[in-house]
């Protein structure tokens, strides 16, 4: 199956709004072949890390997510999307302890890498959803999340493939919603056509540009990712939206 062959979601649909019956997914589910302590990460610590009633055969009414219950706190909750192998997003739950973190990546192989840091790192203030983002903020409630991250996504460099960007109406609405009034969302990417489409597209879901330039921000930290592109002569790019 190739990259152009769209999936459905491995958990069916999932929303407290009407969606169709399932989602197209674009991209990887997994890749190489999982290390044996990468096996053992997702055996042994990914069921307590993921969110409970993401899923239509856990959640079939489809009621909103209780965080403080996920989190144990009442403490403002943010939200990473696509986090690769989760340096940036351990780095954030260890330089903010007062917050919780919720990350979503379909590729397994991410995740895996993400577990391994988790332990390493010993932090606590995190939830990890394999999966589709969409499907988590379906069932999200009204202006919950107090800030989102989308560092370094899937390029998608075809013109005809750029729909399947995050940076569009599909995604941006209900990133709208599901944020606090206020709340900030952060744009990094190395792809000028990729920076072109969120300046564009991100207003139109009702976000306001507050900053864009080659200059991260100061609690940033350089993902694998970003250091590929320097490698390889690419700039990397910054954007700040406020809802």
């Amino acid at each position: 199956m190739t990259d152009d062959t769209p999936l459905p979601p491995e958990d069916g649909p999932e929303s407290t709004q009407p969606v169709q019956e399932w989602r197209n997914f674009y991209g990887r589910r997994s890749g190489k072949t999982l290390r044996n302590s990468q096996r053992s990460y997702l055996d042994e610590d990914l069921d307590r890390l993921r969110p409970r009633g993401i899923g239509r055969d856990e959640n079939p009414e489809r009621s909103p997510l209780d965080l403080q219950a996920l989190f144990g706190n009442d403490n403002p909750v943010w939200l990473e999307v696509g986090f690769g192998g989760g340096e940036h997003l351990v780095h954030m739950a260890k330089t903010y302890p007062g917050i919780n973190i919720i990350g979503c990546e379909p590729f397994i192989n991410g995740v895996a890498m993400l577990l391994g840091k988790i332990r390493e790192a010993g932090v606590s203030n995190l939830a990890v959803h394999p999966g589709d983002v969409r499907d988590l903020m379906d069932v999200l409630r009204d202006g919950t999340i107090a800030r989102t991250f989308l560092n370094y996504p899937d390029p998608w460099p075809k013109a005809r493939h750029h729909r399947r960007r995050f940076v569009n109406q599909d995604y941006l609405v209900p990133l709208f919603r599901v944020m606090a009034e206020g709340a900030e969302f952060r744009v990094a990417t190395d792809i000028p056509s990729y920076m072109e489409q969120a300046l564009e597209e991100v207003p139109k879901a009702g976000f306001r540009l507050e900053a864009h330039s080659g200059t991260p921000w100061s609690d940033w930290i350089s993902t694998r990712y970003e250091q590929k592109a320097l490698r390889e002569g690419r700039v990397p790019d910054y954007a700040t939206f406020r809802r």
